[in-house]
């Protein structure tokens, strides 16, 4: 992993403590911040480095395949079952299984999980023959479990259980100082794999790599460092080779509420819109506010389902002033 900020030496530390026992381990973080590689690296780390490491996306599998996936099934268990099959937690045996985007489980297969984790026990989909295995759960997740749990998502007991051990980690925005290191890292990976002598980046392109806010975080930084190789023909990395909005030339897709209120988010992108406005710079301002909080808005009524309680507090603001803003932006059909 590459970081040296204060934020990534704490992930550091606190992964090598944990690596060395069997607890359960949970990830947490918005998506791209690496929680993959730190999994890789406990298992790495661990007195069972030996073993095997497996992953499993369980947002990528409908209930009925990841209940398959994960414990297995016989033949017979199902109309497709024409063989019987080994899951994923007997395959981990002696190892560590990585449950990937864990909050996408459903409601009743948390209640087999459950289990796995109190008991390390299971039955194969379609049999009644007790399986125990023995292998280190790591779980991630990119959503608040405990918002999860207040919306009847998530199962307050398996919450718990795979909260043993938490690691949050931090956003490329809250560890700025680690841009330039994770640039010269992608730019010696992707000058290589494209057989080209590594390219030096301007100080006019570094300073605006350092200043944007990278809602997709270290994923999105190498996306846009292997973009700017192709584009750069063996030259200097310079500006005008990465997106118009990393140079505060449009305006920002939001995702997601960032912390820090929505204020703090609409004033981060009008100071990169600015940097671009001539004499109509007050305009540019009033536009690119109405335009990032009707969006950012609306990005998180639909994240928290329209409930407006919820949404004011992960904005920053009160109910009033978001119902308020939900008329003036006719978000109705969004809210409720």
């Amino acid at each position: 992993m590459i970081g040296d900020s204060a934020a990534m030496r704490e992930v550091y530390e606190l992964a090598r403590q944990v690596a060395g026992t069997s607890a359960t381990v949970l990830l947490t973080g918005e998506t791209g911040t690496g929680k993959e590689l730190v999994a890789r690296a406990i298992h790495e780390l661990s007195g069972r480095a030996s073993g095997p490491y497996i992953r499993v996306n369980c947002g990528a599998l409908s209930e009925s395949l990841l209940e398959s996936e994960l414990f297995g099934h016989v033949k017979g268990a199902f109309t497709s079952a024409f063989e019987s099959r080994t899951g994923r937690f007997e395959a981990a045996h002696g190892g560590t299984i990585f449950l990937d985007e864990i909050n996408s489980v459903s409601y009743k297969l948390q209640v087999k999980l459950l289990r796995v984790l109190q008991e390390h026990e299971f039955e194969r989909v379609g049999d009644t023959r007790t399986i125990t295995v023995d292998c280190r759960i790591v779980a991630a997740t990119n959503r608040d479990l405990l918002d999860e749990i207040d919306e009847g998502r998530f199962r307050e007991d398996l919450y718990y259980r795979l909260n043993v051990i938490p690691l949050y980690l931090p956003a490329l925005r809250e560890r700025p100082e680690d841009v330039s290191l994770l640039v010269e890292h992608f730019v010696r990976r992707f000058s290589k794999a494209n057989g080209v002598t590594p390219p030096q980046v301007t100080r006019e392109a570094q300073g605006f790599l350092e200043s944007y806010a990278w809602p997709g975080n270290v994923r999105e930084l190498e996306n846009y460092v292997e973009r700017a190789i192709v584009l750069s023909g063996g030259g200097p990395l310079s500006p005008d080779m990465f997106p118009p909005h990393v140079r505060g030339l449009a305006p920002v897709r939001i995702g997601r509420a960032r912390s820090g209120g929505l204020e703090g988010l609409c004033s981060e992108l009008v100071s990169q819109s600015l940097t671009a406005a001539g004499d109509d710079a007050e305009n540019v301002h009033e536009r690119v506010v109405s335009l990032v909080e009707r969006e950012l808005i609306q990005q998180v009524l639909r994240t928290c389902q329209g409930v407006q309680t919820k949404a004011a507090t992960r904005l920053g603001i009160n109910r009033n002033t978001l119902h308020k803003k939900i008329e003036d932006y006719a978000l109705q059909s969004d809210a409720r």
